[in-house]
């Protein structure tokens, strides 16, 4: 728990403080610097993105900081490789990077095609190639002469592409495996650029493909991965098809996603733990002994995700990376940090109890504030939170959560699995402690729900998205908005109400009974639901600037006299009832990036990684 912190940014702006001071890894390895230390090499996340590689010395816990030789841009490895020269690469925000570990120096930085490295590998003569999303851009880096080749995109796809294995046979060919909207191995010419897709129309499925470098020169792979994926042999170009899978001896390569956890010092002492949330390193030495070092770093935290109001008064909510639940108490400005059951996408109040709705696997948690804290694990009713469901794939990454005015139903709805397209409901019955999923099909088809609000009259008003599950394909044309009953669990009604919108980013009712709401960054927009009509509609970035993008927005609030407030990036504007237009109420003097709830007199959100206020004026 930390000790109170304000700081007044003027015209009725506080500052609270950062919610999580820590960063995430984004790959680990083990290894020995220039003079045969054993060292943990750490990739830094925060809230900047990866900004800078950590080298932790693993008998003194003595730490080095290094900046990264480009912008992070936000971005952040997803991929990284430890070389067999001792080097350790990376690729994001479209710069391909070399880290010399026996001199602690970045000793090549080069820009690239965009975007990040999904997969990365070392060749037989020592060159290092990675693949990237969105459009398999190639790229290739030879450490013994520092010749870099960027072959640029090499497949098309109408969705964005995943490349999480990438392989090189002895002769030089590269092979690299594609998801997840269809999966497909894609062969490539290292003379000419040319990239040849190896699997017929019919062996592509949603997932991925998988390849790797064999002992034997050769590179192996299937169609799909897992247990039943049709399996194949490459080698200098050539793809022949197996009857039964091959006795597998993968040459090793010290490369993953940003996961990776290499352990392996040389001497033979292995790495337990780098803790970046209680700053401490532990290794384990040959004999068997443990040894435990602290070690700093600096941080600027992580981001918000999502705020609400709790039922003990207190503010709430989650970050990523590293995913932790935060409370915030404004009486005292005391902080209290826990471990969150992933990631938190939306959140939201009923009763005396406090609701998530979470990525990945659209999972379900319930907290009871007033109960002790116990770490929420999958299937133990124990835990405080607690865990309920998973929606996985129908709603993977959560979007809207909805608590019902009548105090016993939750609606969870979002975007479906990787690779999928449509996304559908979690109508959750707290009485029963039972659910029901309804899919996109139930639904709008090729939609998924982005939006919800309860009317008065006991329907629910949704928004759709077109957008697909991270790595599909968007097949709807425009989103929509709609009516469902809670009853029958059905849309009576449905209707493209504003042209070319992709999707409905969030609705809230006014005192007036009409629904307000923001389609895209940058379109308001009020809707009669007795008329079915857009009886206004505005862009906002002229004066007001667009929306701040959130995953579960809550930027639409009402204060307690009835006025409703929209926080956009820059802006906070108030809803004229009268004309539905919005007007002016206040420039804050940070970004608003997450909402949102209103507290007293106060109108909470987030500033990057920190806790911020406005006192309704």
């Amino acid at each position: 728990m930390r000790g109170k912190f304000v700081r007044d940014l003027g015209n009725g702006f506080l500052d609270h403080g950062i919610a999580t001071p820590m960063s995430n890894h984004r790959g680990i390895v083990a290894t020995v610097d220039g003079q045969g230390r054993n060292v943990a090499l750490v990739w830094l996340f925060d809230i900047r993105g990866g900004y800078a590689l950590l080298v932790i010395d693993a008998e003194t816990g003595r730490s080095e900081e290094i900046p990264m030789p480009f912008p992070p841009g936000g971005n952040c490895p997803f991929s990284s490789l430890l070389s067999s020269r001792n080097r350790y690469y990376t690729h994001f925000n479209s710069y391909f990077a070399e880290f010399d570990t026996a001199s602690r120096k970045f000793t090549f930085c080069h820009a690239t095609t965009p975007n990040m490295a999904m997969g990365m590998t070392e060749d037989d003569r020592g060159r290092i190639w990675a693949v990237s999303y969105p459009d398999s851009a190639v790229l290739c880096y030879d450490p013994g002469d520092g010749t870099f080749r960027d072959y640029g995109a090499v497949h098309k796809e109408n969705w964005a592409q995943y490349q999480r294995h990438v392989a090189a046979d002895d002769a030089g060919w590269i092979y690299f495996a594609i998801g997840n909207t269809a999966s497909q191995i894609i062969i490539l010419d290292p003379k000419t650029g040319n990239a040849t897709p190896a699997l017929p129309p019919e062996e592509r499925g949603i997932g991925t493909a998988m390849v790797y470098r064999d002992e034997d020169g050769k590179v192996y792979g299937q169609a799909l991965a897992g247990p039943d994926g049709k399996w194949y042999r490459f080698h200098k170009g050539k793809a022949i098809r197996l009857d039964k899978p091959p006795v597998q001896h993968p040459r090793p390569i010290i490369t993953s996603s940003q996961g990776l956890f290499h352990d392996k010092f040389p001497d033979g002492t292995r790495l337990v733990a780098v803790d970046l949330i209680n700053r401490a390193m532990t290794t384990r030495r040959p004999d068997g002994s443990e040894h435990k070092v602290p070690f700093d770093y600096t941080s600027e935290g992580s981001h918000i995700m999502s705020i609400a109001v709790a039922p003990d008064s207190t503010l709430c909510g989650g970050t990523a990376f590293p995913m932790r639940h935060f409370i915030y108490d404004p009486a005292d400005g005391a902080w209290t940090n826990h471990e969150a059951y992933c990631q938190y996408n939306t959140v939201a109040r009923q009763g005396d109890r406090f609701f998530v709705g979470g990525y990945p696997w659209g999972f379900l948690l319930e907290w009871d504030p007033a109960a002790p804290w116990k770490d929420a694990k999958k299937n133990d009713a124990s835990c405080n939170p607690r865990w309920h469901i998973e929606c996985d794939p129908d709603v993977y990454r959560p979007h809207i959560l909805l608590a019902h005015p009548d105090g016993k139903t939750l609606i969870l709805g979002g975007t479906p699995g990787y690779g999928y397209t449509g996304g559908g409901l979690l109508i959750w019955d707290r009485r029963t402690n039972t659910g029901t999923i309804l899919r996109h099909t139930d639904l709008l088809p090729e939609h998924s729900v982005m939006s919800l609000v309860a009317l008065p009259d006991g329907r629910l008003l949704g928004g759709s998205t077109t957008d697909p599950g991270t790595g599909g394909e968007r097949k709807a044309k425009v989103a929509e908005l709609f009516f469902f009953d809670l009853s029958s669990k059905r849309i009576t009604w449905h209707e493209a109400v504003l042209p070319d919108v992709p999707g409905y980013l969030t609705l809230a009712v006014g005192r007036n009974g009409i629904v307000y709401g923001m389609a895209d960054a940058h379109r308001f927009f009020a809707f009669d639901p007795a008329t079915r009509r857009v009886l206004h509609e505005e862009v906002t970035t002229e004066p007001y600037g667009p929306i701040g993008y959130q995953q579960g927005q809550r930027k639409l609030v009402m204060g307690a006299n009835g006025t409703m407030y929209l926080m956009l990036l820059n802006t906070i504007c108030r809803v004229d009832y009268a004309t539905h237009r919005l007007q002016l109420a206040v420039k804050p003097p940070v970004e608003i990036h997450s909402g949102g709830d209103v507290l007293g007199d106060r109108v909470y959100f987030a500033s990057a990684s920190r806790l911020c206020s406005w006192l309704i004026g």
